[in-house]
C-alpha cells in the first residue's frame, strides 16, 4: 500500500536532522515515466508558504517529474531566503534527473516561521535520491509525518492499472484542503485535463469536507502524478471513481488520527435545496465547538445543532426542522422528538442527520469532538 504500487514511481524516505524530535524526515517520489502527466490542487488560503508559491507556477503546464516533500518545518513566511531554499531543492532534484526545476513540486510541513537549514535540506534531498527505490513508499510516507500517530496510505486497483497514495495530517482539519500533503500516483494513461477534472471532482467529496477544527493551512498540497506505465487509458469515469476511493480513504485515515480525538463524527444533511446549503449546515455544525464539547461529553444536545444551523444562509424553516443522532430522531419539527437517553455515544462513531426539508440535496462532513488533548497537543506541539 503506496505511491510506488503503480508502475513506473519510486520512493524514498531518510533522515536529515530537520525534526527536533529525530526519524525521517525528508521524502522523494520520483515519475520514472514514461508519461509524466500530472494535476495539483493547493489551499484556498490566501497566506501560502513558499514551496505552495513555487509549485502552483510548476503545475502550470501539466508535467511533473517528482515530488520532494520535507517535514520539519514548513518554509511559510521565512522571506526571501526560504523561497530561495526551496528553489534549491527543486534545483537539486532536477540535476539529480537530468530534467529542469520547472516539473518538480516542492512541499514542506511543520512549524509556520521556522526556516528549513539549507544544508540538511539539501543533504537529505542528495541521500533521498541515492535511496529511491520502487519498494520506498512506506518510508517516503512514513517521512513525511508530523504530529500523525500513523502513516496513511491507499492502493486502489483499476483494470489493469492502479492509483496509490500517502498523506500526511492529524489536525488542524479544514478546507481547502485540510492541514495536509498528498500524493497520489497512477500508472493509468491520462491527459494532464483528465487528470485535473478527477483530481478536482475527487478532492471536492473528501478532502474538502474534512472540518476537525475550522483551521485551514498554509502548506495543504495535493498532487497526482500518472506515468502511463501501464499502456492502458481508463475512461474519465472510471479515472475518477478510481482516485474519489482512493481520497476518500485517505480522507478517513485522516479523520481517524486527528489530534487527541475521542469521536469521528459523520454529519449528513439531506432534504436540502443545493448541495451548497448542504454543506453549508454540515460545515457549521462541525464548526460548533459547543456542539463538539458536548459530544466529547457523551452528551446529545440537539440545541446546539439547531443553533449551528440558524448561523447560515441555507434555505431551511425554523420551525421545521428534524434531527438525528446516531439513527435517534431526538427531534422532529423543531421541538424534542424521541428521549434523548436512547442515544449512545461512548462509541468511537457518531452520526447525526439533518433533514432540512428544502430540496433533494445532501452532503456530508466528517469532523471530530474537542477534547482535553486537543487542546494539550495544540498548545503543546513542536516538530
Amino acid at each position: 500500500m503506496s505511491v510506488t504500487h503503480p508502475q513506473g514511481f519510486a520512493a524514498a524516505g531518510v533522515e536529515a536532522g530537520l525534526k527536533s524530535s529525530g526519524g525521517k524526515d525528508v521524502a522523494l517520489v520520483v515519475n520514472q515515466g514514461p508519461r509524466y502527466d500530472a494535476a495539483t490542487v493547493f489551499t484556498a488560503n490566501r497566506c501560502k508558504a513558499n514551496p505552495v508559491l513555487w509549485s502552483e507556477q510548476v503545475v502550470k503546464d501539466g508535467v511533473v517529474r517528482a515530488v520532494f516533500l520535507n517535514s520539519g518545518g514548513a518554509n511559510c513566511y521565512t522571506g526571501p531566503d526560504g523561497f530561495q531554499t526551496t528553489h534549491a531543492v527543486a534545483e537539486r532534484v532536477a540535476e539529480h534527473l537530468g530534467a529542469g526545476a520547472g516539473d518538480v513540486v516542492v512541499c514542506s510541513t511543520g512549524l509556520i516561521g521556522l526556516a528549513n537549514p539549507r544544508d540538511k535540506v539539501l543533504a537529505g534531498t542528495d541521500a533521498a535520491y541515492g535511496a529511491l527505490s520502487p519498494q520506498g513508499g512506506d518510508d517516503a510516507a512514513h517521512a513525511i509525518m508530523t504530529t500523525d500517530s500513523v502513516s496513511k496510505q491507499v492502493v486502489v486497483e483499476g483494470a489493469g492499472w492502479s492509483v496509490g497514495g500517502m498523506a500526511k495530517g492529524a489536525g488542524m482539519l479544514a478546507p481547502q484542503l485540510a492541514t495536509m500533503l498528498v500524493v497520489l500516483t497512477t500508472d493509468a494513461v491520462a491527459s494532464a485535463s483528465h487528470l485535473d477534472a478527477a483530481l478536482r471532482a475527487a478532492t471536492r467529496v473528501s478532502f474538502d469536507r474534512l472540518d476537525s477544527d475550522g483551521c485551514m493551512s498554509t502548506n495543504d498540497t495535493v498532487a497526482l502524478l500518472a506515468s502511463g506505465a501501464s499502456g492502458i487509458t481508463p475512461s474519465l469515469p472510471d479515472l475518477t471513481d478510481a482516485v474519489t476511493r482512493a481520497c476518500t480513504d485517505l480522507a478517513m485515515q485522516l479523520l481517524a488520527d486527528a489530534e487527541g480525538a475521542d469521536h469521528e463524527i459523520a454529519i449528513t444533511v439531506q432534504g436540502a435545496a443545493s448541495e451548497d446549503d448542504a454543506t453549508e449546515v454540515g460545515r457549521s455544525i462541525a464548526r460548533s465547538n459547543l456542539f463538539k464539547a458536548a459530544v466529547f461529553g457523551n452528551d446529545p444536545n440537539w440545541g446546539r445543532v439547531l443553533a449551528s444551523i440558524g448561523t447560515t444562509k441555507a434555505a431551511f424553516d425554523p420551525a421545521d426542522l428534524d434531527v438525528a443522532m446516531n439513527g435517534v430522531w431526538v427531534c422532529r419539527q423543531s421541538t424534542p422528538a424521541e428521549d434523548p437517553a436512547k442515544v449512545d455515544l461512548t462509541g468511537r462513531e457518531v452520526t447525526v442527520t439533518v433533514d432540512l426539508k428544502s430540496g433533494d440535496h445532501r452532503a456530508t462532513i466528517w469532523t471530530n469532538d474537542l477534547t482535553h488533548a486537543y487542546v494539550h497537543e495544540n498548545s503543546a506541539y513542536s516538530s
